[in-house]
C-alpha cells in the first residue's frame, strides 16, 4: 500500500552542511516496506547546487524519474536527487517534486 501524506511542519535537507532544500510543503511517500521518501516543491530546492544527469529510471508504479547530482564545495554527490515530472496517475501527488536519498543527506523533519 502506498500512502501520500503532507508533512506537518518544516523539512530541511543539507549536504555537507549546506542547506539545499527547506520547505513547509513536503509530501511524504510511504511505499510498502521501503523507507519513507520526502518530496519537496521545486521552488523550495536550491538548484544552484544541483545539475541534471543523464540518469533516468522507470518505476512500474510511479513512472519515469530524472536525476540530479549535487556539487557542494569540492564534493560531488552523484544522482542524489530525483523527480517524476509526469508520474503515473496513482502517483500524482509527487508530480514535479524533488526527492533526495535520505540516507545520503542530512534530512530533518521539524515538527515544533
Amino acid at each position: 500500500m502506498n500512502t501520500f501524506t503532507r508533512v506537518p511542519g518544516r523539512v530541511t535537507v543539507a549536504i555537507d552542511g549546506v542547506t539545499v532544500a527547506d520547505s513547509t510543503d513536503v509530501v511524504a511517500l510511504q511505499e510498502g516496506s521501503l523507507p519513507t521518501r520526502y518530496y519537496f516543491p521545486k521552488a523550495d530546492v536550491d538548484f544552484s547546487y544541483l545539475e541534471p544527469t543523464p540518469t533516468h529510471t522507470r518505476c512500474p508504479w510511479k513512472g519515469d524519474a530524472s536525476y540530479w547530482t549535487a556539487r557542494v564545495g569540492d564534493a560531488e554527490h552523484p544522482d542524489i536527487a530525483w523527480a517524476y515530472e509526469d508520474p503515473l496517475p496513482d502517483a500524482e501527488p509527487i508530480t514535479g517534486r524533488v526527492c533526495f536519498y535520505d540516507e545520503r543527506v542530512d534530512l530533518q523533519v521539524h515538527t515544533d
